[in-house]
């Protein structure tokens, strides 16, 4: 339960970062449990950003190779971006695109470090 309670409660902070900045936002249903949409979807003045979310403290970050072909679905029928959005501690909110994982036999993945030399927090997506 602690990892839900987590992961929602850094779903609520990215929600009501883009909320405060006017965005019109939506929360997945069953965010976490199914795979049929992004967790979280803004939108403002015709654009929109779609984020997969995760809260987590380990120097790697990995989705299912369903999960991920999921997204991309999404990416393509949208339009629109759409992001693995890693939270971690300390450092905040980094966001990857989905391209920008690597594949392996079972999952795509993204080592904190190639986030962090990325540098796509929350001041720079929304330039």
């Amino acid at each position: 339960m602690h990892r839900y309670v987590k992961g929602a409660r850094s779903e609520r902070e990215l929600i009501n970062f883009f909320y405060k900045l006017n965005y019109s936002v939506i929360r997945s249903a069953g965010s976490g449990v199914n795979s049929l949409s992004p967790d979280i979807i803004v939108i403002k003045n015709k654009q929109g950003f779609a984020f997969e979310c995760k809260a987590w403290d380990r120097t790697s970050l990995s989705i299912d190779k369903d999960r991920y072909q999921s997204l991309v679905d999404w990416e393509t029928n949208t339009g629109m971006s759409t992001f693995l959005a890693w939270r971690m501690n300390i450092k905040g909110w980094y966001f990857i695109k989905l391209d920008e994982m690597n594949e392996t036999n079972k999952h795509y993945t993204v080592t904190m470090t190639k986030a962090l030399t990325i540098g796509r927090n929350l001041d720079k997506l929304i330039i």
